[in-house]
């Protein structure tokens, strides 16, 4: 794994009381790195690229506390290198791990293999998935084998797949009760979830492809912007 080693922290207050931020200017050391291959993540210029042959897990290391979103730009890219496959734009949040003291995905670390992530209680999405052929968001409930697909949040219209080389912006939202994915100013998916989760953490996920990342935020709604 290479990357760029981080020299500055950003500064960090509690999600309750301002968004959590990283404009990719100083390194990646609010980050970690979760590869099934040798990888390469950095930072430059304003922009984390994620250029991955199996599958990755790239973990934001703050706590999230609902009602929150997060908000940041990506690109999935296509210039002929050999992971550019336009596919796996995903994300996991209000991620907890049940088997770790402080619920922190972060304390027992996986290889970054999917299947190994299906222990976490966690809200799911996958733009772009099997090479660009399906969108869907899940509920994960911390059961091994078990990631619960319902047949509204299985999409392969062209609306909701992937366009190469193109800043899109992404929104995840966990809002009350209600859970939202909007990806280029449209609403993907709403998910009424009687039993929200309301804490957890943030990583950006992808397998055999490579993307680029831009003006991360994480907001408490209600918050002024």
């Amino acid at each position: 794994m290479r990357a760029l080693a981080a020299a500055v922290m950003l500064a960090l207050l509690p999600a309750a009381a301002s968004a959590q931020a990283d404009d990719f200017r100083h390194g990646l050391s609010h980050w970690r790195v979760e590869a099934e291959a040798a990888s390469r993540v950095s930072v430059e210029g304003g922009v984390m690229d994620i250029d991955a042959p199996q599958g990755i897990s790239v973990w934001w290391t703050g706590e999230l506390s609902g009602p929150v979103a997060i908000e940041y730009e990506v690109m999935a890219v296509s210039e002929g290198g050999k992971n550019d496959a336009v596919s796996d734009v995903n994300a996991f949040w209000m991620a907890t791990d049940p088997a770790a003291p402080d619920g922190s995905p972060l304390t027992n670390p996986r290889s970054g293999a999917f299947g190994r992530y299906d222990t976490l209680k966690t809200y799911y999405v996958g733009i772009g998935g099997n090479r660009n052929t399906t969108t869907r968001m899940r509920r994960y409930v911390g059961e091994a084998g078990n990631r619960p697909l319902l047949p509204e949040h299985d999409r392969s219209d062209p609306a909701a797949l992937l366009v190469a080389n193109r800043w899109v912006p992404m929104r995840l939202a966990a809002d009350g009760a209600t859970v939202t994915v909007d990806y280029d100013g449209k609403r993907l998916f709403t998910m009424t979830d009687a039993d929200l989760y309301r804490r957890g953490w943030f990583a950006l996920r992808t397998t055999k492809s490579h993307l680029r990342i831009r003006n991360f935020r994480i907001v408490p709604l209600g918050a002024k912007r």
